[in-house]
């Protein structure tokens, strides 16, 4: 098993994960091969919260031209983690 700062690649900073800030849900590109459980326990680790679901999304590459030139975005995982009731992350609430 990795450890939680490989796991935790960045936290994403967006109109829609700010507005989901608000129902207690904060969104992090994580690493491909991690699963929810590792994804958990990494969140818990580094931010000392505690968390109670976590959602992820597979968002494959797309494919992006720059004139006749063709090359492709990478692929990522991104993941929606849910705390419980009166816990926060202090890195989003300043943004």
């Amino acid at each position: 098993m990795a450890r939680a700062d490989e796991i935790i690649i960045r936290p994403i900073i967006s109109e829609r994960s700010m507005e989901l800030v608000g129902e207690n849900k904060y969104v992090f590109f994580v690493a491909k091969e991690a699963n929810k459980v590792e994804i958990k326990k990494a969140v818990e680790e580094l931010f000392d919260v505690a968390v109670e679901a976590v959602n992820t999304v597979n968002m494959p590459g797309k494919r992006k031209r720059l004139g006749r030139n063709v090359g492709r975005t990478p692929a990522r995982k991104k993941a929606i983690v849910t705390l419980r009731e009166g816990e926060k992350i202090e890195i989003f609430e300043g943004l």
